[in-house]
């Protein structure tokens, strides 16, 4: 893919998501993959950007792994969260 920000992190080439490595203010236009988008809303570190268009049912993979699936259509350079992610993660019971 093409580069992109260095302020967004790829943690594997696998992943369809970026990684904020700082904050950024909405109404910025971030270089994400060769397509720029303006950032909707300020977004602190950590926190996730699409990294190509990922269809609704679509897995959202982190470190090259699933951390969920997309809820909706997520289009590129879009805030990956709770508002448009359903996560995989389950709860895990440790017995004593």
């Amino acid at each position: 893919m093409t580069s992109s920000d260095p302020r967004l992190l790829v943690l594997s080439e696998r992943d369809n998501i970026l990684v904020l490595a700082e904050p950024v203010e909405a109404g910025e236009i971030l270089n994400v993959c060769g397509t720029p988008v303006q950032v909707q809303a300020s977004l602190g570190l950590g926190h996730k950007l699409a990294r190509s268009a990922i269809p609704e049912g679509k897995d959202v993979l982190k470190y090259g792994l699933p951390i969920g699936f997309a809820a909706r259509d997520i289009s590129i350079g879009e805030h990956v969260h709770v508002h448009n992610l359903t996560s995989r993660y389950t709860v895990v019971e440790v017995m004593e």
